[in-house]
C-alpha cells in the first residue's frame, strides 16, 4: 500500500478495516472467515456458558463484534467478541447482584456492556492508549493465571460430571475435591479427549479447527451411543436467535451498583486490545493505531448491549488465525458473522446432543493457552520481587472476589511503578580513559575522575517520589569526599521532567551547597519537559546561563580551570541562557 493511500486510510471516519481493499482479497478473506467461524463457534458457545448465558448469546456476541469493530475500527485483522478473560470477572461479580441465567441478570450483562463500550471508546476518541500500560507484565501474567484457575474451576464440574459447588473459590475447590468419587468416567472421557485435539490440533497448525473437531466428533458420538441416557448431560435444544436491537431494562440503582465493575472490565479490555493491536500489526510503516481500535472495540461492546449480548474484548488467539489464514481485511470478520448467524437461526438443533464437558473442554484449552508459563520461569530468573509481584496478583485474583482481585492487581502494578520510580538515586560518574565519554562508575572500569570535581547522573525523573531521596544521595556521595569537593556537575540526559517539589528539593540543595563552597552546574539537559520546568521554576536563572553546558566535558573546560571560591557572588540572572540540546 503506497503513502498516499495510507494517509488517505488513516483519516477514514469509519471502515478503515478495509483501508487499501482490491476484489484480489475477496477470496483470501473468504478463507479466513470460514475458518475463523470454524475455531470461533465452540469457543464463543463455551464462552457463553462460561458468563452464565446460553450458547446464542455467544452468536449475538461474535456478530456484535464483527460489525461494530468493522464499522469502526482500525486494524484490518483484529477479531472482536466474546472472551474467556473478562468473563469470570463480570459473570462473578454479576451473580451476587441477580441470579444467572435470568432476565435481570441478562439486563445487567448488557447494560454492563454498554458502560463498558462507552468507556474503552472514550478511551480512544480522547487518545487515552496509554492506560493500557497500567497493567505491567508480572501483573498481567499473575492476572490472566488466576482468571486461567477460575476458567478451570467453574469447568471441571462438567467434565467430572458431577455437581457445581458454591461458595468461594477455597470452598468450590474443596467441595470438588471431594466429589471426585463420584466423577463420570464417560463426560470426562469426552472432556481430556476434546482438550486432546485441540493441544495436538495447535501443535500441527492454528489453521485447524481442532475445537469444531473435537465438538462435532463429541456429539457423534453421544447422539451415536445414547450417552445422555447413562449421564452425559447435552446443551439440549438451542432456541434461534436473531439480533434485535433494543435497549436494557435496568433502573440507575442496577447502574450505580455495576459502575466500578465496568470501570474494571474496561480498563482489562484496553490491555488485551491495545496488547493484541500491537502484536498484529497491519502496516509495519505506519504502526499500531491502539485509539481507533480501542474506538472499535468500544463499539462492538455498544453494539453487544443493545442486541442482549454481553461486553467483548479483542481476542489475540482468533486474531492469529485471520492472520495466519491469509486475512486482508475485516471482510473475514463479517464473513464468519454472517455463517454463525445462520447457525442460530436455521442450524440451532445441531447443537442438541453437544455435550456439555466438550465445551467444558474448550475452556481447559483456553485456560492453558493463557497461563504464560514461559514468562513465569523468564520472571523467577531475572526478577524475584516481581516474581513476587507476579504471585500475590494471581493469588488475590483466586482467593477473593475477582473484581477485588482486579482491582488490587491494578493497585500492586500502579505502586510497583512508583517504587520503582522511587528507587532511583543519583550515580556517580566517571570519565572512559583517554576519551570525553562520561558514564556511571561501575565495578568492572572504575575510570577517571577530575581532581575537586564530582560528576553525578540521574536516570528518572525528577519528582516528589524521588527528590528527598536525591538530595540525600547527593549529600551522601558529597560528603564521602570529606571536603574534597568544589565543583557538583548533575549530568541530566536522563532527567526528563521535573515536577514543583522535585525544584524545590533542587533550589534548596544549590543553594546548600553554595553556602558550602561547592558550585553546581548541569550538563545534558536534553528534555525539552525538563528544560522548560528549570526555567518555570526558576533553577535556571539560579544557577545562571554560564552554568548549563551541553556536555560534561563542556563544564569541565568551562570551569574546573578556575573552580569558584565560597565568596564568589552568585551569577548574574540576566545573562543570555546558553542554548541546549
Amino acid at each position: 500500500m503506497s503513502q498516499a493511500p495510507r494517509a488517505a486510510a488513516a483519516s477514514w471516519p469509519i471502515l478503515r478495516g478495509f483501508a487499501g481493499w482490491r476484489p484480489a482479497d475477496l477470496s483470501p478473506d473468504i478463507v479466513a472467515g470460514l475458518t475463523l467461524a470454524a475455531i470461533a463457534v465452540p469457543e464463543q458457545m463455551a464462552t457463553a456458558r462460561l458468563g452464565g448465558f446460553p450458547p446464542a448469546a455467544g452468536f449475538l456476541a461474535l456478530i456484535a463484534g464483527a460489525i461494530g469493530f468493522a464499522v469502526f475500527g482500525g486494524s484490518r485483522t483484529l477479531s472482536a467478541g466474546a472472551d474467556s478473560t473478562i468473563a469470570p470477572i463480570f459473570a462473578g461479580s454479576l451473580a451476587l447482584i441477580a441470579t444467572a441465567g435470568s432476565p435481570h441478570y441478562a439486563a445487567l450483562a448488557a447494560m454492563l456492556a454498554l458502560m463498558v463500550g462507552a468507556i474503552v471508546a472514550a478511551g480512544g476518541l480522547f487518545r487515552l492508549g496509554w492506560m493500557a500500560d497500567l497493567l505491567s507484565i508480572p501483573v498481567t501474567t499473575g492476572f490472566l493465571a488466576g482468571i486461567a484457575g477460575h476458567i478451570v474451576l467453574s469447568q471441571m464440574p462438567a467434565v467430572l460430571g458431577v455437581p457445581l459447588p458454591e461458595g468461594p473459590f477455597l470452598d468450590k475447590l474443596i467441595a470438588l475435591g471431594g466429589s471426585l468419587g463420584g466423577a463420570n468416567r464417560l463426560t470426562l472421557a469426552i472432556g481430556l479427549g476434546v482438550l486432546a485435539v485441540m493441544l495436538i490440533g495447535e501443535r500441527v497448525s492454528p489453521r485447524i479447527p481442532s475445537a469444531l473437531i473435537g465438538l462435532a466428533v463429541a456429539t457423534i458420538i453421544v447422539a451415536a451411543f445414547g450417552l445422555e441416557a447413562r449421564g452425559v448431560t447435552t446443551i439440549g435444544v438451542v432456541a434461534a436467535a436473531m439480533p434485535s436491537f433494543k435497549a436494557p431494562e435496568v433502573g440507575l440503582e442496577d447502574v450505580l451498583k455495576i459502575a466500578q465493575l465496568a470501570a474494571i472490565v474496561a480498563l482489562v479490555v484496553m490491555v488485551q486490545t491495545a496488547a493484541t493491536t500491537r502484536a498484529f500489526v497491519d502496516d509495519p510503516d505506519r504502526g499500531p493505531d491502539v485509539n481507533r481500535d480501542f474506538i472499535g472495540v468500544g463499539a462492538a461492546s455498544l453494539v453487544a448491549g443493545f442486541v442482549g449480548a454481553f461486553p467483548l474484548n479483542a481476542s489475540p488467539p482468533r486474531t492469529a488465525v485471520v492472520v495466519a489464514t491469509g486475512g486482508r481485511s475485516q471482510l473475514s470478520s463479517l464473513v464468519a458473522a454472517a455463517l454463525v448467524l445462520a447457525l442460530a437461526v436455521f442450524g440451532a438443533g445441531l447443537l442438541a446432543h453437544a455435550p456439555n464437558a466438550a465445551l467444558a473442554g474448550v475452556l481447559l484449552f483456553v485456560a492453558w493457552r493463557i497461563i504464560r508459563f514461559s514468562t513465569f520461569a523468564a520472571i523467577w530468573r531475572q526478577s524475584r520481587a516481581e516474581f513476587v509481584l507476579m504471585v500475590a496478583t494471581m493469588l488475590a485474583i483466586l482467593v477473593v472476589p475477582i473484581q477485588q482481585g482486579v482491582a488490587f492487581g491494578i493497585f500492586l502494578s500502579l505502586l510497583h511503578g512508583v517504587w520503582s520510580t522511587t528507587r532511583a538515586r543519583p550515580i556517580e560518574y566517571v570519565r572512559f580513559p583517554g576519551t570525553s565519554i562520561w558514564w556511571p562508575k561501575g565495578r568492572a572500569q572504575q575510570g577517571e575522575t577530575t581532581p575537586g570535581v564530582l560528576v553525578v547522573g540521574f536516570q528518572a525523573p525528577l519528582s516528589f517520589l524521588n527528590a528527598y531521596n536525591f538530595e540525600q544521595t547527593l549529600q551522601d556521595l558529597v560528603s564521602a569526599r570529606a571536603g574534597a569537593v568544589e565543583l557538583l556537575i548533575i549530568e541530566a540526559a536522563n532527567v526528563v521532567d521535573v515536577d514543583y517539589t522535585a525544584a524545590q528539593t533542587l533550589i534548596a540543595t544549590i543553594g546548600r551547597f553554595r553556602r558550602q563552597g561547592i558550585d553546581v552546574a548541569i550538563a545534558r539537559l536534553e528534555s525539552t519537559r525538563a528544560a522548560e520546568a528549570c526555567e518555570r521554576f526558576g533553577i535556571t536563572d539560579l544557577l545562571g546561563a554560564d552554568h548549563i553546558f551541553h556536555s560534561v566535558e563542556e563544564a569541565l573546560k568551562s570551569l574546573a580551570p578556575a573552580i569558584p571560591s565560597p565568596s564568589r557572588s552568585p551569577p548574574r540572572h540576566d545573562e543570555e541562557l546558553r542554548p541546549r540540546a
